[in-house]
């Protein structure tokens, strides 16, 4: 493959020299936006870093950005940034943005008040709009970009109209392309290795070659054939005059080995042969631009390397490179943070060095003072001490809106679980808990207790996979966890619904349905069977009748009358239906019927059943104890405090969907629920920690947010009647808790999503509005 990629870029080197003939080219015409984007998905992977999954009408589907928070995101709180889109290279992969990937965008802007946008995916797309979709994808980059990301970051996200780009290799194209096409857009614009000239022969079918190479993408689909007026209007060459007023920088290699190449036995050659030939013509097609833009007296500034390759080390050198002008284009102070460290926050900073160096001085926070570092931030409080929190469990805190949220001030830093799975943090109202499969999530109030109940992460619900989320059209809230989700109302308190029994709950309309909110938890019946009670009837299960609810009311009364399951007609076999007077419900050995508000059973063989006196309340003498003691969890050495009555109410940005919108769960001959991976999705492997080790859960791309309730992928081994309504499967643990930065992998977001982070102070937020209540006791 380096072979082919070195015989192609010799190739052009010639054609590169000179320039086709175009006619004349003019910017991009108005796109009218039908619909603006929507944020669908937001994960707070660290407390500076979030990514947002962003419905882009223009491409009908999510598209994720990632975004770096300026400096001064938490102690300027009422103040808007300037922004600074950083564009991939060919390869771009759906993870991860390569700026944060393969070089360190994160770090280095760390202490700049600039909010960087990392758009993720687009690989070959030249971040164009493309005439027609081409291998699953259907590109409109250019309107994305330009016209519906910019007004959602304003409305959202405390950005300026103030906006650069930057990119390397195709994104270095793309950005002098964007900038030139679309008057307005940006204030400076930078490429790194850019192909600078896209008409001169042999080019596009240069380009094509590329395409092919990087995810079999076809250039016809983006630009048409060579013949195309397409390529001169995405051509920087062709633009040149459209970029006045912008400040422009430019920077490429020769192609000879640098300080981070490998050698060949060829003094100054590289063995990365590709890197080498792509390098030469960008080389070549820079100075060709730059020389467009001299002949016009437009402003340029450029740097031509003495070596160097088509290689991530060069271009994070340039970002850094480039930034003083870049800062001044965008009216940002360039100079360092201005900050230090005292007190006993310097004491929780010297035990946990890695949260770095400080970017911000001491700024108050509810309840005490913050800091925040290059790792993590440090909170403060005369009740708590100086705590540190970082990586996604940080990230978590930041996104429901730390100290200001119910679960208060840190009370203790991160620690290991006995499963070897997770970490978790105690704070005054609650804890956050976090898994590499799971992402970080808060659990608090009467939902903790419950948990606790259940035995925390090593119950029947295992980890949270969400946050408490309001329940749409309800007073109540609901909370996701890895075998189900967790219903709370005023009425009914907190219960957890699982297996195929959620399954049904599910295709009925959740709590929007007539059987409304749970009111216990499943209880196990004869033959392996399970029931959960609701406030409209009951949801039973068995191996051999499946998951069907009863109403209360005259079929529940009558089915109670003869013994419910365990009487003449056994586990019901479908659900009541309507018929010409009244209703029906099958059951294993007969019906039920109701006309006049009288029901009649019939066996299966037509003989009626005579129903005897009035019926006990169904199935009391089943129910667990409310008042039971939670059992011990090994991580914990009390549970939470007693939470308020009710959890406070969550509220998102956008309006949430109702849980009836989400399809029902399909069913898995062997009995099992089939579940929807509704977790959040981390950015790449994560090596084993430290257990002992007090540094913060890994910085995953995967989310603190809340979902819409799934069926459980499976459900924990157990003896009746303690086994859930799905049949019995082993779980697969999920790999071990990873350190400080390590960046997961994440994958695609879950179909629905509610839970959307706070986008500005006071603004739509995730509110944990807890009352006060005794803290919980720190493991």
């Amino acid at each position: 493959m380096a072979r082919r990629w070195v015989a192609c870029a010799v190739a052009l080197l010639p054609l590169a020299v000179g320039i086709a003939v175009a006619g004349p080219v003019v910017a991009a015409p108005e796109t009218a936006v039908s619909a603006p984007a929507t944020v669908q998905r937001a994960v707070w992977l660290t407390d500076r870093r979030v990514a947002l999954w962003v419905h882009s009408p223009a491409m009908n589907e999510a598209v994720q950005i990632q975004l770096l928070l300026a400096r001064d995101w938490n102690t300027r709180p009422d103040a808007k940034f300037p922004v600074l889109y950083m564009l991939d290279g060919l390869r771009a992969q759906d993870d991860e943005n390569g700026w944060t990937k393969d070089a360190s965008a994160d770090e280095f802007f760390a202490d700049k008040n600039v909010t960087v946008v990392l758009p993720v995916g687009g690989q070959s797309s030249f971040y164009a709009d493309w005439l027609q979709p081409n291998n699953g994808h259907n590109y409109k980059w250019e309107t994305f970009l330009t016209k519906e990301l910019p007004p959602l970051l304003e409305g959202q996200w405390r950005a300026t109209n103030v906006r650069g780009v930057e990119g390397l290799s195709m994104g270095g194209t793309a950005a002098m392309f964007l900038a030139a096409r679309n008057p307005g857009w940006v204030r400076h614009a930078a490429s790194y290795s850019g192909f600078l000239t896209l008409t001169t022969l042999g080019m596009p079918q240069a380009v094509n070659f590329a395409m092919h190479d990087a995810g079999g993408f076809d250039s016809e689909a983006m630009f048409g054939p060579p013949t195309s007026p397409l390529w001169a209007e995405h051509d920087p060459y062709q633009l040149a005059d459209q970029l006045k007023n912008i400040s422009l920088y430019v920077s490429s290699g020769s192609g000879t080995a640098g300080a981070t190449d490998p050698l060949s036995d060829i003094p100054g050659i590289t063995t990365n042969y590709a890197g080498m030939g792509l390098e030469v013509l960008s080389r070549l097609t820079t100075q060709n631009f730059v020389a467009k833009l001299n002949k016009i007296s437009i402003p340029v500034q450029v740097n031509y390397r003495a070596s160097g390759t088509h290689t991530w080390p060069y271009w994070d050198f340039e970002m850094r490179q480039s930034w003083p002008q870049a800062a001044a284009a965008l009216g940002v102070d360039a100079t360092p943070a201005n900050c230090s460290v005292g007190g006993a926050i310097a004491g929780a900073v010297q035990a946990n060095n890695w949260l770095g160096g400080c970017l911000t001085g001491e700024y108050q926070v509810p309840g005490g003072i913050a800091q925040d570092f290059t790792g993590g931030q440090v909170f403060y409080s005369q009740a708590t001490g100086a705590i540190p929190t970082g990586g996604m469990i940080g990230g978590s805190y930041q996104g429901v809106a730390g100290p200001g949220s119910g679960l208060g001030m840190p009370t203790g830093g991160e620690a290991a679980l006995p499963d070897g799975r997770g970490r978790f943090q105690p704070f005054q109202h609650g804890f956050i808990y976090w898994t590499p499969a799971t992402g970080a999530h808060p659990v608090r109030g009467a939902i903790l207790d419950e948990w606790a109940r259940l035995g925390y992460e090593g119950g029947a619900a295992g980890y949270p996979t969400g946050a408490e989320q309001a329940t749409p059209h309800k007073d109540g809230v609901v909370q996701g966890f890895e075998h189900g989700p967790m219903y709370f109302s005023p009425a009914t308190g907190a219960h957890l619904v699982q297996g195929l029994i959620l399954g049904k709950y599910a295709q009925l309309g959740f709590e929007n349905s007539v059987f409304g909110f749970p009111t216990a938890g499943e209880v196990g019946l004869k033959d392996f069977g399970r029931m959960s009670r609701f406030e409209g009837g009951n949801i039973y299960w068995s191996p051999l009748s499946g998951a069907w609810g009863v109403r209360n009311g005259a079929v529940m009364d009558a089915w109670g009358a003869l013994g419910f399951e365990n009487g003449q007609l056994g586990f019901p076999t479908g659900d009541e239906t309507q018929i010409p007077g009244g209703s029906q419900q099958t059951f294993q050995f007969g019906t039920i019927v109701v006309k006049d508000d009288r029901a009649q059973v019939v066996a299966l063989d037509g003989r009626p059943i005579a129903l005897p006196g009035p019926p006990p309340a169904p199935n009391d003498q089943r129910q667990p104890d409310p008042a039971a003691p939670a059992p011990p969890s090994p991580g914990h050495e009390n549970p939470a405090a007693p939470a308020a009555t009710q959890p406070g109410v969550a509220t998102a940005p956008a309006a949430a969907p109702a849980a009836s919108e989400v399809a029902a769960p399909e069913v898995a001959g062997s009995g099992a629920a089939v579940s929807e991976a509704v977790v959040p999705q981390p950015s790449a492997a994560a090596p084993a920690p430290d257990t002992t080790s007090a540094e913060p859960s890994a910085a995953t791309p995967a989310p603190p947010e809340v979902i819409v309730p799934q069926p459980p992928a499976a459900v924990p081994q157990s003896p009746p009647p303690e086994v859930p309504s799905a049949a019995p499967q082993p779980l697969t643990p999920a790999p071990a808790a990873a350190p400080p930065n390590a960046m997961p992998e994440p994958g695609p977001a879950p179909a629905v999503v509610l839970d959307i982070p706070p986008a500005t102070p006071g603004g739509p937020a995730v509110v944990l509005d807890i009352p006060p209540a005794a803290p919980p006791q720190r493991p």
